[in-house]
């Protein structure tokens, strides 16, 4: 008997001949793979309607698959399937979708050169100094807030791992690696460099945003930097069910894989909803294909998985050229930008220095030997990338988390958006939203209005409890906050989100209407079944864009008109199979609507699956 009749059969009794709708069907990387002929087996997580778990994991191992782990929680099931059954298995009722397990890497965009051994040669005043002024934060407040509010919050990394040393002074208080096919607790190590770099980003003593936090290490990539989804989903799982033994309070994920699929159905990001839900913090790279690998031309729709998650923070990456001011800062070129693809959500949800960032350098890791071979020596390393970025908002999360642990994720998301800076381009002009999210992140801004919040008050109560001046003061310049929210597909201004403790601040939410009178946005998934179109306010007086899913079935084309007189932007999921990324402005100066794909640019998946992280 074949393992889709031992399936349906085994379903049968189970479910006591309940009817399920038909399957969502297989994500995009397989039905490419099937389209090609693939043969042997694949690494699949399957997904099943509630109740038909057990007997498809029954099937499975009586037909000699191997099954590579289970997850309760997201109904579904990672393991190896014959090519062959791929599609009679997405067909049927009982499946809810068949995703690739597919591989992640880490989001680090290239190797820069390390300052290596002048860097040991200044204080930790000094190097600490460095980073807190950059984020606009003063040393001497949060400083001693870090130590002295509050246990110091836990941090953990999913990655490549961390080594131990000087600079985490025994805070590195667990270590789990989930390379192995199981969870085992290891010595702290990191082959690859990437974690331990992100993780002196959040928690060095010398050079982390947050010099006080706890690390917990989730190893889930190796010496290549490169990992399975399925062990992802694992840690993250891991990290729900142990939140309060370890006490884990946010998440970071500096990595992912392309989008293969609607976020509602992509086992990886709602591994991420999931720990939103359990009320930890998950903090996620935006991913680094923002520049065309070739052209070097900027692209929409580069954001990856799980920096689709709407739950998550996903964060873009800026530079900001070794200087304190804010008026410098630009989205870096290889910063994914939005939308995501499918969904249509705006991402990233915001910004943070990502470029060209100086860490601990893991000694004998991949990534210190290749800058020991370009003659960069030394415990520390600079690198670039959408992981960097995540690492220094996971850092300012846990600083804030200290200042105000009642902060649901969904508040904390807010207090980094509406405090967050403007960024713009070179011209002076503003960024636009799909590049930088709600702005920049504003260290000083965050903790002065996280402070003034008091989310135990109940809904509909004010919150504020105390006044907040939206602006602050960096490098003897005043900043005014972005003052709005970046959600999903959705987009709020005014000083009327903050005012009063609400439904869309606590766990299980669902974003309905707007916030009053100020707020013409519409908040929501949809108006009704057959109109995904959800934006509609603007974002400056010049630019009125309306957003959307799709005009009917065939058509994921998300469009608008302009930003600005100069900036002809257009976004899109994508318009066939061969399109999942819109590069560059308009075609002539009559369309301003950009349909599908440049002709010479080719696949955009293909060039995204093969590009660097």
């Amino acid at each position: 008997m074949t393992l889709v009749r031992l399936w349906c059969a085994a379903v049968l009794v189970t479910t006591l001949g309940v009817t399920h709708a038909a399957g969502q069907g297989l994500d995009d990387s397989l039905q490419e793979s099937v389209a090609r002929g693939c043969t042997g087996t694949r690494s699949v997580i399957i997904r099943t309607r509630p109740g038909a778990r057990e007997a498809l994991r029954q099937s499975l191992t009586s037909q000699g698959r191997r099954v590579k782990g289970e997850f309760p929680s997201l109904n579904a099931i990672a393991a190896d399937v014959r090519c062959e059954d791929l599609k009679t298995l997405a067909g049927l009722g009982h499946t809810a979708s068949v995703s690739d397990n597919a591989t992640v890497e880490g989001h680090q965009s290239s190797l820069e050169s390390s300052w290596g051994r002048l860097m040991e040669a200044m204080s930790a005043q000094q190097l600490q100094a460095n980073v807190f002024t950059t984020l606009g934060v003063r040393q001497s407040v949060l400083g001693t807030l870090a130590r002295y509010v509050m246990p110091p919050v836990g941090v953990a990394i999913v990655d490549s791992g961390i080594q131990s040393g000087p600079d985490f002074s025994g805070r590195i208080t667990g270590f789990y690696d989930f390379t192995r096919g199981d969870i085992r607790a290891a010595m702290p190590s990191d082959e690859y460099g990437h974690g331990t770099h992100v993780a002196g980003l959040i928690g060095s003593t010398y050079v982390g945003v947050a010099p006080s936090v706890r690390l917990i290490g989730l190893k889930v990539l190796d010496g290549e930097g490169k990992g399975t989804t399925d062990n992802v989903i694992r840690a993250i799982e891991f990290a729900i069910v142990n939140k309060k033994i370890l006490n884990i309070d946010v998440i970071n994920l500096s990595l992912g894989h392309p989008i293969f699929e609607s976020a509602a159905t992509d086992p990886l990001v709602q591994a991420v909803e999931h720990a939103a839900r359990a009320g930890i913090v998950v903090v996620v790279s935006a991913g680094n294909f923002g520049r065309h690998p070739v052209t070097g031309q900027i692209g929409y729709g580069g954001i990856s998985s799980p920096g689709n998650a709407p739950s998550g923070i996903s964060v873009g990456a800026l530079r900001t050229f070794g200087t304190v001011s804010r008026t410098d800062d630009r989205v870096a070129a290889y910063s994914s930008r939005g939308p995501s693809r499918y969904d249509s959500f705006a991402k990233p949800d915001i910004s943070a220095p990502g470029d060209n960032l100086l860490s601990v350098a893991a000694a004998g890791s991949t990534l210190r030997l290749a800058q020991e071979r370009r003659g960069n020596v030394g415990n520390y390393m600079r690198l670039s990338g959408t992981s960097m970025a995540a690492g220094v908002v996971s850092g300012m999360v846990a600083l804030i988390l200290q200042v105000n642990q009642n902060l649901t994720p969904n508040a904390l998301k807010m207090v980094l958006q509406y405090s967050s800076i403007p960024v713009t381009n070179d011209d002076g002009s503003p960024s636009d939203v799909l590049s930088h999210g709600a702005g920049a992140i504003n260290g000083g801004g965050a903790f002065a209005l996280a402070r003034a919040i008091n989310p135990t008050v109940a809904l509909g109560q004010k919150w504020l409890v105390a006044s907040v001046t939206p602006a602050t003061l960096i490098g003897g310049q005043t900043y005014v906050w972005a003052q709005r929210m970046v959600w999903g597909s959705h987009i709020a201004v005014g000083t009327g989100i903050i005012e009063e403790q609400r439904p869309s601040w606590a766990l299980n939410i669902v974003w309905g209407e707007g916030f009053g009178d100020d707020d013409n946005i519409v908040w929501g998934n949809r108006f009704d079944d057959d109109d995904n179109i959800v934006w509609g306010n603007r974002f400056d007086d010049d630019d009125n864009i309306v957003w959307g899913n799709r005009f009917d079935d065939d058509d994921n084309i998300v469009w608008g008109n302009l930003f600005d007189d100069d900036d002809n932007i257009v976004w899109g999921n994508r318009f066939d199979d061969d399109d999942n990324i819109v590069w560059g402005n308009l075609f002539d100066e009559d369309d301003n609507i950009v349909w599908g794909n440049s002709a010479l640019l080719g696949r955009v998946v293909d060039l995204s699956l093969k590009g660097v992280n």
